[in-house]
């Protein structure tokens, strides 16, 4: 009797894990519906660059390719031939990302570093149509470009609105990994607004979506097979990978793509501030509540900020109506709006909140921002810099670092620096290349010695540097 209990305990203990198990099965998501339906406007996108054949470079992306297709097929990687007479210039074709069809007449988006110096641009479609396409313009700070090919009736993907994303929601991914197109991926959002030290103008979607090199300017769809995000990064260790992918929010692409169709560019709206987060020691040193907002550590001259009477020390707690928890926010918030708009900031500064006014102006280019940034230098640490060569950099067995161009005086001619003197260290703080090195002038103090590490000819030593004013 015993024995015969037993055994229907053990049946009815599988009979519920079997109902427990088909129960679960049933709830997760079916994509078979979303897939068929949305991947004739997904493309693959490939490009023709004029390389010399004596020293021919790929893409990360496609040198990523190649290595795989080497290791695991045995093939000739793409770009590379059997050994020939060399020639002076030859096109090498690589497939380097996805992208996707928002419009019946054949426009198309990616990400800009898909296409990036290439000479042709081709389009290949699902049903294996191939066009060559023209750019219509390109973003780099969000990583966008739209893409025009010539014809008609094309099948298009429908736009969601990722505002209305939530950490927790399916999504799903189609795009060619390492070059197996249509590949299908899923899993679910991670984060939203999230932000990278490399670009704090894009709140990305964060999600465990399996992406790989090939992926990048494909579609990221929520379970109505609405395009909620453009797939733009992933986060690895080893090239692969790793569960942590980001994608560009689709109501940001598509403002971004309304600007190119009209323009060919992207503008931005500018408040010339330098910032930063506020940790609890920050907060309490100021008499706030909790760690928040973005504290601003330099107005620009002649900047919307400057001239609205925002000054060093402000905590900036709200930027027309939005709340910001993190510094990184407000870039996003002000890059935004349109120039010449008037933007209400919510300030906390000495002790008590205040509301400023300030009409934004156009973001200057990099070029511009760099040449400023180069006079300050000039005026304030009196010298010019530029990057370290590959040459120098491996003579001297140095990463990084930027060396000395002129001497024009001031606090370097004080210091003893000379023409072709390397720095590597400034304050205590690596220098990377010359816009980190201008970074970190900024916020060296006056009349206080600070430790520059030097390298001048051949040997490295540390000199107190002192701007005195």
């Amino acid at each position: 009797m015993n024995k015969l209990l037993k055994r229907v305990s053990l049946v009815s203990v599988s009979v519920l894990m079997l109902f427990s198990a088909l129960t679960h099965a049933a709830n997760l998501p079916d994509f078979t519906e979303l897939v068929e339906d949305s991947s004739p406007a997904v493309v693959n996108i490939s490009t023709e660059q004029s390389v010399s054949s004596s020293n021919r470079q790929l893409s990360p992306d496609a040198q990523e390719l190649n290595e795989f297709f080497r290791h695991f097929f045995g093939q000739q990687p793409f770009g590379q031939q059997q050994p020939q007479q060399p020639r002076q210039q030859q096109r090498q074709r690589s497939s380097l990302g996805s992208g996707f069809i928002i419009s019946h007449d054949g426009y198309v988006l990616t990400n800009n570093h898909v296409i990036d110096g290439a000479d042709v641009i081709h389009v290949r479609l699902n049903d294996r149509r191939e066009y060559e396409a023209t750019l219509v313009g390109t973003d780099a700070r969000t990583d966008l470009a739209l893409l025009k090919i010539e014809a008609e009736d094309l099948p298009i993907v429908k736009m969601g609105d990722s505002d209305e994303l939530k950490a927790g929601q399916w999504v799903l991914a189609i795009g060619s990994p390492f070059g197996f197109d249509y590949t299908v991926t899923a899993g679910i959002v991670s984060a939203i607004g999230r932000n990278l030290p490399s670009d704090n103008y894009v709140p990305f979607i964060q999600s465990d979506v399996a992406i790989n090199p090939g992926n990048s300017g494909g579609p990221l769809f929520n379970l109505d097979g609405e395009v909620v995000g453009i797939n733009s990064q992933i986060y690895t260790r080893s090239g692969g990978f790793m569960g942590v992918s980001f994608a560009i929010p689709a109501n940001m692409a598509m403002s971004v793509v309304d600007q190119l169709k009209a323009d060919g560019k992207v503008s931005r709206a500018w408040l010339g501030v330098l910032i930063q987060d506020v940790n609890n020691d920050l907060a309490e040193s100021f008499n706030l509540d909790r760690p928040h907002g973005a504290l601003v550590s330099r107005v620009m001259p002649d900047s919307p900020a400057e001239a609205a009477g925002l000054k060093a020390g402000d905590i900036i707690m709200e930027f027309n109506g939005k709340t910001i928890e993190h510094s990184s926010e407000l870039p996003y918030l002000v890059g935004q709006l349109k120039v010449d708009t008037k933007a209400e900031a919510k300030v906390f500064r000495d002790g008590e909140e205040r509301t400023i006014t300030i009409t934004l102006a156009k973001r200057p280019d990099d070029e511009n921002l760099m040449q400023n940034q180069q006079q300050e230098q000039q005026g304030r640490l009196g010298m010019t810099v530029a990057p370290v060569t590959d040459e120098m950099s491996e003579r001297l067995s140095v990463e990084g670092g930027v060396v000395v161009q002129q001497v024009l005086g001031g606090a370097a001619a004080r210091n003893g620096l000379q023409q072709g003197d390397v720095i590597t260290m400034f304050n205590g703080q690596v220098i990377k290349d010359p816009q980190s090195f201008a970074d970190i002038a900024k916020e060296v103090p006056n009349n206080r010695s600070v430790p520059m590490r030097v390298i001048r000819d051949g040997y490295p030593m540390f000199i107190p540097f002192k701007i005195v004013e």
